[in-house]
């Protein structure tokens, strides 16, 4: 087993930590992104997820608070994971519609701590992104958190949970796990917003069919991509943190998050 280098870890994170604050600088003019923007939803159905997403971030909390207790070391990864999920879903692609799609970055972090500490983790990065880069917004944090920091770990989680078991390739298994999680996202938003504004004659079906349009055509691709991207910072991981790994279980076994 290669031995833990804390100056390579380190120094990565840090690298991690620039290419955050360039994003941060250079992100374009806001736009209507996957993420629902700022004022968008009516006030209803804002307090609606809002009131659905808050008993899950309690838990998140909690769980937290138990996964730093029982492993303090494991800090350094709970940053990285953060900071993973936050880089990649700053990334805002236009699409051809005039809309725009992106990555979304949670499926390490539920792979390596569990869904409920992923909650918290992708709460963060929603938060930091509507304050920084108006990137979603405050009054569409409950329904931008339910997707991609609630259903969208968990998602991700089970998925790699259960492929790792039937194939016994942790390459293929995050690989999905990062797909799926990114399509459900944008599958769920578009469903939020068809809820919120159902088509005058078509009802929601026809209204969800139009939102998932505005992203479907760059969206496939950003799923492929991301999948590629976090299999390789899985591997990353696999090389330079193979002792923390296996103390969360992630080597050697289905992840522990009793």
């Amino acid at each position: 087993m290669i031995k833990s280098s804390y100056a390579k870890r380190y120094g990565s994170v840090g690298a991690i930590a620039l290419l955050t604050t360039f994003l941060v600088v250079a992100s374009p003019n806001p736009a209507f992104a996957m993420h629902i923007s700022e004022g968008f939803l009516p006030l209803g159905w804002a307090l609606g997820w809002w009131l659905v997403f808050l008993p899950f971030l309690g838990a998140g909390l909690w769980a937290l608070q138990r996964q730093l207790k029982r492993h303090p070391e494991s800090r350094v990864l709970l940053a990285l994971a953060g900071a993973f999920a936050f880089v990649l879903s700053s990334l805002k692609i236009p699409s051809v519609t005039g809309s725009c799609s992106h990555p979304m970055g949670v499926a390490l972090g539920a792979t390596l701590f569990g869904p409920l500490v992923m909650t918290v983790l992708g709460t963060f990065v929603l938060l930091f992104q509507a304050l920084l880069i108006a990137h979603g917004g405050l009054t569409t944090l409950g329904a931008n958190g339910f997707a991609m920091a609630v259903v969208a770990p968990w998602v991700a989680w089970g998925t790699y949970q259960g492929l790792k078991k039937l194939t016994q390739r942790q390459g293929i298994a995050l690989f999905a796990a990062a797909v799926l999680s990114n399509l459900v996202t944008y599958s769920l938003t578009a469903f939020q917003l068809a809820l919120a504004f159902p088509h005058s004659d078509g009802g929601v079906v026809l209204s969800f069919a139009k939102f998932a349009a505005l992203f479907a055509i760059t969206q496939i691709p950003l799923a492929i991509s991301e999948g590629f991207l976090t299999v390789l910072m899985g591997t990353w991981l696999l090389t330079y943190c193979p002792e923390e790994l296996e103390v969360l279980q992630w080597i050697g076994g289905h992840t522990s998050h009793e």
